[in-house]
């Protein structure tokens, strides 16, 4: 049988893979301990044999094409499963090791999982974690996250999605707003005040406020003369300072209305939640199953008593981990965050060195050897 690959074309698709993931010939060079030429030699090699070009290239940076990206997904996920047959057969056993790189919304980040990360560290001390705090849409592929937390589940079937919980929402004003305002009694109401707006980055379009049984499927457009873009706290702040009524998750002004420098209005007309999903690249694993029930299994105990019902809440899967099925839940204990980055950690960090650049430097963080 005539061979369909030999160790150089290994060998170059290896450095194609970091030249894709640092965005660089030269990172790629020093991180495999060749020379940026050799780099672009097995570039052009693959490109030959292929028929492709793999890079758009100019004389600052490099960029995948779109058919790039593509083998780049597609040669990533062979190096890993290399990667996995190599450690099953030796009985290697891994540290988790790397750097694991995280995009989700700013109040998520702030409220959710910055609090939590020194616990994660404390239990997975030789993971480097980095977040990337944004309201914006991500490629993978592109920008080199390994997770992503959004509020919907993008037409991407590459991806797995997995809900980690439904936000509820409310609505809020300062004390000395309400008093020089007066306080809404419905929905309707609205329309005389002032409510603070914010803006998608994706669209531009100002974020619908959304209520339980109002008109137009529970979305509700508000007016105000006070907008903020790209960071939702922005409008808390707005909110503590007297500018008028903003809604947002419960979780982000709990401290607020305990203390009372927040009230909630219109809580009769609340009730409505916006999920959480996280979000990572699918790959299809021979193991995949195995390692979807090792996530469930973190998530169980983290879980404040809910058990198998919250297990069921938390999505049906298919065999190669993609939701196929959830439904809504009403409360998830915080530390569930942590037991679902705990074995992505082990997925993601443990079967191969993860690079990445940092302030013009490479980062390489290999597995632990026996």
């Amino acid at each position: 049988m005539q061979r369909k690959f030999d160790d150089l074309l290994l060998g170059s698709i290896e450095l194609f893979c970091l030249a894709a993931k640092l965005g660089s010939f030269t990172l790629a060079a020093n991180a495999a301990s060749v020379t940026p030429a050799a780099v672009s030699r097995s570039v052009a090699r693959l490109e030959e044999r292929l028929g492709v070009h793999l890079f758009v290239r100019t004389t600052r940076q490099i960029r995948l094409t779109d058919a790039g990206r593509r083998y780049f997904e597609q040669c990533r996920q062979a190096l890993s499963q290399l990667m996995d047959a190599e450690r099953e057969v030796t009985g290697e056993q891994t540290t988790p090791a790397g750097v694991l790189r995280i995009s989700m919304p700013t109040p998520y980040g702030h409220y959710r999982v910055l609090p939590l990360l020194p616990a994660f560290r404390e239990r997975y001390p030789q993971v480097q974690v980095e977040m990337h705090l944004s309201n914006r849409n991500i490629d993978f592929a592109e920008q080199g996250f390994d997770l992503a937390i959004r509020g919907r589940a993008p037409a991407d079937s590459n991806l797995v999605a997995r809900k980690l919980e439904d936000a509820e929402m409310v609505v809020v004003a300062a004390p000395a707003y309400l008093k020089r305002a007066g306080v809404p009694k419905t929905v309707e109401d609205l329309r005389a005040h002032e409510c603070i707006q914010f803006e998608l980055p994706s669209s531009g379009r100002h974020l619908a406020w959304t209520f339980e049984g109002s008109p137009e499927d529970g979305d509700v457009l508000t007016q105000g003369s006070y907008g903020t873009s790209g960071d939702a706290l922005a409008g808390v702040t707005l909110a503590r300072a007297g500018a008028g009524l903003f809604q947002t998750y419960r979780f982000v002004v709990e401290d607020d209305l305990r203390e009372g420098r927040l009230l909630e209005v219109l809580r009769e007309a609340g009730g409505r939640t916006r999920p959480f999903i996280l979000l990572y690249p699918f790959v299809r694993r021979l193991d995949a199953a195995r390692c979807r029930d090792h996530v469930m299994a973190e998530l169980a105990k983290c879980l404040d008593g809910f058990g198998a019902d919250a297990l069921r809440c938390a999505g049906d899967h298919d065999d190669f981990g993609r939701l196929t099925h959830s439904e809504p839940r009403s409360k998830l204990d915080q530390q569930s965050v942590i037991g679902l980055l705990a074995p992505m950690a082990t997925n993601l960090c443990g079967r191969a060195p993860l690079l990445h650049t940092r302030r013009g430097q490479t980062v390489v963080s290999r597995r632990n050897k026996r």
